[in-house]
């Protein structure tokens, strides 16, 4: 099989051996190792600041495992597009650290973008054939934001068609998982999730209608937010919603969400739903990462999330048993279980809003574009057979006659949002914890069921999904299959999520990584 992308390469050896040396790396102890595979936004600015490593290098060491896991090996498929040039890029990253220092904690630093986020120097194609060489004319706000902050774009990554088709896109095909390549890696942000537990970059970014950022960061083992609506701007972005989508940062740890979150959080004058989060974004999230936050949290563990049946068995028992070392680590563990929230289940705008979100991005695609509206993208036809049904019922509820219905909905959720945060009050709870999917994650071809992602996404609540442990290992999983498990907190509350998290992370769960895409050699960098 042929490769899908021109990437630079090198003697893999040679050419990092070159780049450190470039560096002018100095011969320092043992403690001066970089390792890729446990690397951080700060142990990388830290080997930036030693000379042990450079952008350029750090870059060539994710493209070599694209190239031997990406399109080949157990072929992950998780990009549509890589860089054309990213080395160049970073060389030009590097001689401005040289030369002025670094713009912000990610100057340098690899990011892949789902492609729904619009960018100049790739295409953004919503994993749709008929706009595989579409070029918008103005970026997305966060891309604007990473750019500004000295990130690198190295890619973008595979999703659902146009946020709402197939899993299997038209033009990006099927993304395996990393732990267990018959299996998902959850839906819609799929790629991204994908690229992160294959380490094919160490942040990452998705969209998060349903549960479209934690479904993957459930199956790929990896951290994903839903933030609160507003907090992060979408302008940019192929929509879904406008109520409850969440444009949102997908990491290998906690620290680099905080550093993410603080690159991009920020008003936006072409997302209004962004006023909300005026007066309510800290000076910096890092300053909640705290390893103790377990000791005296109040936890509710919402009971009604975990199945009952035999399939539900290995899910309930890699959380229960994290639910239980949170009790050790200090934790107060209450089981919960929310008033009449089936009611809620299925009260989302989405269909009723997405038709003229779609119509509005393509109008600010820019004169070059081929299509302005949807309905001349539609016609045609250049599309999988996935996405028309659901689309034809979106048009078809973005008519007046729908409007009683939609403000139905949308006051039903403001409803719900209260019941859930008056709820969390009355039991003093500082967040609410369970499975994001019941069951492990579906294998190819077969449904991804039993998720529990409308709860964050119905209540218009902020939930961080963080690995809880994983399943046994078999055959086709050596590694097991990560379970993921959300933390739900108040609106705006972020950084109380981001702590518990963190303190989870560092305090109870014993990290893995899929051993599918192991380290290559070289990868570990020392004087």
């Amino acid at each position: 099989m042929s490769p899908r992308f021109n990437l630079p390469r090198p003697p893999f050896m040679l050419a990092v051996a070159a780049l450190l040396l470039t560096a002018g790396v100095p011969v320092l102890g043992q403690e001066r190792v970089f390792t890729l595979e446990t690397a951080t936004v700060e142990s990388i600015n830290a080997a930036f600041d030693s000379g042990l490593l450079t952008s350029e290098a750090l870059v060539q060491l994710y493209l070599a495992r694209i190239e031997a896991y990406e399109n080949h090996g157990p072929n992950i498929n998780a990009f549509i597009n890589i860089h054309p040039d990213p080395l160049g890029v970073a060389r030009a990253l590097d001689a401005e650290r040289r030369a002025t220092g670094p713009r912000s904690p990610l100057h340098g630093i690899p990011v892949v973008l789902k492609d729904n986020f619009n960018t100049s120097d790739l295409p953004t194609t919503g994993g749709s054939i008929g706009l595989k060489d579409l070029r918008p004319a103005r970026e997305a706000f966060v891309v604007e934001r990473l750019r500004a902050a000295g990130a690198i774009v190295l890619g973008k990554t595979n999703l659902t068609e146009l946020v709402a088709g197939a899993l299997d896109s038209p033009l990006g095909g099927r993304t395996s998982n990393p732990w267990d390549l018959t299996r998902t890696p959850g839906q819609s942000s799929a790629g991204s999730g994908a690229a992160l537990a294959a380490n094919f970059a160490p942040l990452a970014f998705g969209t998060d209608n349903g549960q479209s950022i934690r479904s993957p960061a459930s199956a790929s083992g990896i951290v994903g937010i839903k933030n609160t609506v507003g907090l992060i701007s979408c302008a940019g972005v192929i929509p879904s919603s406008l109520s409850h989508n969440s444009c949102g940062p997908m990491t290998r740890n906690v620290a680099d969400m905080a550093h993410l979150l603080d690159a991009v959080a920020a008003f936006d004058p072409r997302d209004f739903m962004t006023r909300f989060a005026l007066g309510q974004i800290p000076d910096t999230y890092t300053s909640f990462l705290d390893a103790d936050a377990l000791q005296g949290a109040r936890l509710g563990v919402v009971t009604e999330l975990q199945g009952d049946g035999p399939e539900h068995a290995e899910v309930n028992r890699v959380f229960d048993e994290a639910v239980a070392r949170m009790a050790s680590l200090g934790a107060t563990v209450i089981p919960v279980r929310i008033p009449n929230m089936d009611e809620y289940r299925d009260v989302g705008t989405d269909i009723y809003e997405a038709w003229d979100l779609f119509d509005a991005w393509f109008g600010e695609l820019g004169p070059e574009a081929e299509f302005h509206d949807f309905q001349s993208f539609l016609d045609h036809g250049t599309y999988g057979p996935e996405l028309l049904p659901r689309t034809h019922t979106r048009r078809e509820h973005a008519g007046a006659e729908y409007l009683p219905e939609y403000e139905r909905n949308l006051l039903k959720m403001h409803e719900f949002r209260r019941l859930v945060v008056d709820f969390m009050d009355e039991h003093d709870l500082d967040a609410l914890a369970y499975p994001m999917q019941q069951i492990l994650v579906a294998p190819h071809g077969e449904p991804n069921a039993g998720r529990n992602g409308f709860l964050a996404s119905m209540a218009m609540l902020p939930a961080i999904d963080v690995p809880a442990g994983y399943s046994q290992p078999n055959a086709s999983a050596p590694d097991g299959v990560p379970v993921g498990m959300d933390l739900l907190g108040r609106p705006f509350d972020e950084g109380r999520l981001l702590a518990l998290a963190f303190a989870w992370e560092q305090r109870g769960l014993e990290r893995r990584w899929p051993s599918i895409t192991r380290p290559l050699s070289g990868e570990e960098v020392s004087p």
